[in-house]
């Protein structure tokens, strides 16, 4: 059975940075897409971004660019969301997400097979 367990979530201040875990297990990752969706209150679920397991490829949302690194560690079973310079609008649910091997194109949240039960970065001063 698959589980991603995200770990990392907490309080910081604008401009602060976290670094958020997602430990994966269950099967073998090899080909999948890792990602990272958030939902902040009232609002839909959407794409933050994605890896392909060899990490030959790496896409992230235009608001996250230049701020965020996804990672991940293949000895560890594990991805990562590294966040800098988070800003009040980054508060959200993370969700650490996973797609069978397909398109890399795909970043709907349909289009992802296995989810996180999530955790929550709250920015705030």
């Amino acid at each position: 059975q698959v589980q991603l367990v995200e770990s990392g979530g907490g309080l910081v201040q604008p401009g602060g940075s976290l670094r958020l875990s997602c430990a994966a297990s269950g099967r073998t990752f090899s080909n999948y897409i890792m990602g990272w969706f958030r939902q902040a209150p009232g609002k839909e679920r959407e794409f933050v971004a994605k890896i392909r397991w060899s990490g030959s490829r790496v896409a992230y949302a235009d608001s996250v660019k230049g701020r965020f690194t996804i990672s991940r560690a293949n000895a560890e079973n594990a991805v990562y969301l590294e966040m800098n310079s988070l800003e009040v609008e980054d508060t959200a649910i993370y969700y650490c997400v996973a797609q069978a091997p397909g398109p890399f194109s795909r970043s709907a949240p349909s289009d992802y097979d296995y989810w996180g039960q999530g955790t929550q970065v709250t920015v705030s001063s």
